[in-house]
């Protein structure tokens, strides 16, 4: 509170300058507040991390939305997920918002699909992203991963007991997500912004959810260095499961399972620390390093850096590119603790690679191969992603500058 007042108190002498004085310019005292104030509230936040969640910890499952955490983009998955200072595209509204604003196209479109578990489940994102001004961008992005055609059984028998293959019936098993993004320039260096999140989960005619979360993310450029943080499920996002036990009451029963109840998921936030360099590499290659730190505040996991009160995962990603017209990339993620049968202890990760193809100004193409982790047997699973680049904006177009 101390911090805030002081703010308040020195943006009204500022304002009394300008009154009295005139050669205060008002635009700079409020840009000077607002970067002081967005100061105070990362720090406020991250202290917030460190306190509340320690509480929270043990009433909340580790892991919640976790559709929500594979991630989104050819180009992204490809280097490993170390997106949060290294995105440069519509795909930022989920990797971190702020970064929207670096985007030099009125319009731009991306379409992913990818499948999992040798393709028992489906996986696709859908981004818009357009300016609004010379300094705000917006977005709008929708992702599903779902499991279909799953076969119910319950009246696999009929009333007399005869086996009746016409009676299985089927169903779907999908998380959605639409995502509301929202970024603003405030100078050649600072960006910022912020999704709304609202999810909805069903499991047939069983069970549904509906949830709601906010994402809160900063960008800051020096030169070819890109500093990023992305605040995730900042406020705490809860689903509301509503069960339908009727359905399932009977078998459960027969079964000796728990019969579902109505209930209240919590998904606890994370903040995501990154860092992206832009090296030069001649005339005609450029090579992109980023490495993200992902930070959990729900106790011990199975990390590279792991306590009680918080774990971090990190993630790290090249890009190698050409004329910025073909690019190669790879990725190291999921960094995990491996016991064998014997009892030793290796660590493991999951690596990718991906390739990328700009066709022309509005049409670019990426392509990556994902383990899905050398802890199981899973395959690897091929990600595609196109992106549509519509009307590119002249240097007047925006206020501000953006990656070079």
């Amino acid at each position: 509170m101390s911090a805030g007042v002081q703010l308040f108190g020195n943006r009204l002498n500022s304002q009394r300058e300008f009154a009295e004085g005139g050669k205060l310019n008002y635009f700079v005292v409020v840009k000077k507040s607002l970067r002081r104030l967005l100061l105070v509230f990362f720090v406020q936040v991250i202290l917030l991390f460190s306190g509340a969640e320690l509480l929270a910890q043990d009433l909340t499952p580790k892991y919640s939305n976790e559709f929500l955490s594979i991630g989104v983009g050819a180009r992204a998955l490809g280097m490993g997920g170390a997106q949060v200072a290294a995105v440069r595209d519509v795909t930022a509204a989920y990797w971190n918002p702020a970064a929207l604003a670096g985007i030099r196209h009125k319009y731009e479109f991306s379409l992913m699909h990818a499948e999992y578990f040798a393709g028992i489940a489906q996986y696709d994102y859908l981004g818009f992203s357009s300016s609004l001004g010379d300094q705000n961008q917006i977005g709008v992005s929708l992702i599903r991963f779902g499991v279909d055609d799953i076969p119910d059984t319950r009246f696999l028998y009929d009333a007399n007991g005869a086996l009746n293959y016409d009676n299985i019936q089927f169903f779907n098993a999908a998380d959605y997500a639409m995502l509301l993004s929202f970024a603003r320039d405030f100078s050649d260096k600072l960006k910022v912004g912020a999704n709304a999140k609202i999810i909805h989960r069903n499991v047939g005619k069983f069970a549904q959810a509906w949830g709601f979360g906010l994402d809160l993310g900063g960008i800051y450029i020096h030169k070819k260095m890109t500093l990023g943080l992305m605040l995730r499920d900042i406020t705490t996002t809860y689903n509301a499961w509503s069960h339908n036990a009727d359905l399932v009451r009977d078998i459960y029963s027969q079964t000796n399972n728990e019969i579902p109840v109505n209930s209240v998921e919590i998904t606890l936030p994370k903040a995501i620390a990154s860092i992206a360099y832009q090296w030069s590499l001649g005339k005609s290659f450029g090579l992109l390093t980023a490495l993200d730190l992902e930070t959990t505040f729900d106790g011990a996991r199975n990390t590279l850096i792991s306590s009680q009160t918080l774990s971090i995962d990190p993630r790290i990603g090249l890009e190698l590119g050409y004329k910025q017209m073909a690019f190669l990339r790879g990725g190291l993620s999921n960094f995990q603790y491996i016991k064998d049968f014997q009892g030793q202890e290796s660590l493991d990760f999951l690596p990718s690679i991906g390739l990328g193809v700009l066709l022309s100004e509005r049409f670019q193409i990426d392509y990556a191969l994902s383990d899905l982790g050398d802890v199981s047997e899973s395959p690897y699973s091929h990600i595609f992603s196109v992106k549509v680049s519509l009307e590119k904006l002249k240097d007047e177009g925006k206020k501000f500058k953006a990656w070079q």
